[in-house]
């Protein structure tokens, strides 16, 4: 390979990934964004000529300098949580713990009439860590690549209620999610804390999204300990807003991480960094019914049909989970 082709890789590949960040991080609307690319993109384009043309030393430095300035712009960037924020986002779960007894506030209970249409209404509620009895995974597809999914914990009290942590995307008002955007600080990441008609209903119902529960093998401490951390984490976020990143800070990793904190010890696999591959991850280091082959369990834990049958019912909790084993 000649020099003058290794400088332009080493050219062209940081020139992308500036592209990419001025794309989504330029104020000012998408003229702005326009002009801002069409820049940086004529000025790499014209070191690269540069380098098949003149020294290489000199175009290397030049572009090095250039890109040292996108580098510490970009590093600069903060999350913020005072934007104008989509109906769905626009609080965040935060919570109080008194001994046993758990106060949440900002619980999102929406009517959802279609996928952008909704009943807002964000609630507090109280619940007992001693009621406390069952935790579940819930992962669901909306496209057919199996490793793209969302996931939610289901924690479930004696009596039947269920609080679902979904951790989310938080959206600026008429801005739409992008996996790519993920990438470059496009969006600050949330906690929120859901009853399992919205949350659940949501995506099986109205996304029409193909759905999976599966009852999560966890002691009794560890459960209550993986709760508390959910309401340690929506807290801080509060406190200390932070950008969601598509593969390192999603709604699997943080779990892991909070996961790892409790037990102590939890192996690592790519699978942590893919949400749809959880259940095989979660399977795999003894953390579902094992009495049972993975496959017998997603079949079991196929809520979709159950929640759309259910829809609206009082018992959804109840009817989503028929058929689903019992630890």
């Amino acid at each position: 390979m000649s020099r003058a082709v290794l400088a332009t890789l080493l050219v062209a590949l940081p020139a992308a990934w500036g592209t990419l960040a001025l794309w989504f991080q330029i104020p000012w609307g998408r003229g702005a964004k326009w002009a801002g690319v069409a820049l940086w993109t004529a000025v790499s384009a014209a070191v690269v000529i540069a380098l098949w043309q003149g020294p290489l030393t000199l175009g290397l430095s030049f572009f090095a300098l250039l890109f040292a300035g996108l580098l510490l712009w970009w590093h600069r960037l903060r999350p913020s949580n005072h934007r104008i924020w989509a109906g769905d986002v626009a609080e965040m779960t935060n919570g109080t713990v008194d001994g046993n007894r758990i106060i949440l506030h900002n619980v999102r209970n929406f009517e959802w009439h279609t996928p952008t249409e909704y009943t807002p209404r964000w609630e507090t509620r109280c619940y007992d860590l001693d009621r406390l009895v069952a935790a579940d995974m819930i992962i669901s597809y909306w496209t057919p690549r199996r490793a793209i999914a969302h996931m939610l914990i289901s924690f479930g009290f004696d009596g039947g209620e269920h609080v679902v942590f979904s951790v989310e995307i938080r959206r600026e008002k008429d801005q739409s999610y992008s996996e790519i955007g993920g990438f470059f600080k496009d969006f600050e990441l949330s906690i929120i804390a859901a009853d399992e008609r919205d949350v659940v209903r949501l995506r099986t119902n109205v996304r029409r999204e193909e759905t999976y529960l599966y009852r999560l093998r966890l002691p009794l401490p560890a459960m209550r300990s993986l709760f508390l951390a959910y309401i340690a984490e929506a807290n801080r976020l509060v406190e200390v807003p932070r950008f969601y990143h598509t593969v390192t800070v999603n709604c699997t990793t943080l779990v892991y991480h909070m996961m790892k904190r409790i037990l102590g010890r939890l192996s690592f696999s790519y699978r942590v960094l893919f949400p749809g591959y959880m259940p095989e991850y979660v399977y795999s280091v003894g953390g579902l019914d094992r009495r049972h082959t993975l496959e017998e369990l997603r079949a079991m834990g196929f809520i979709s049909e159950r929640a759309r049958k259910a829809d609206r019912s009082e018992s959804f909790s109840a009817d989503i989970r028929q058929g689903v084993p019992s630890l």
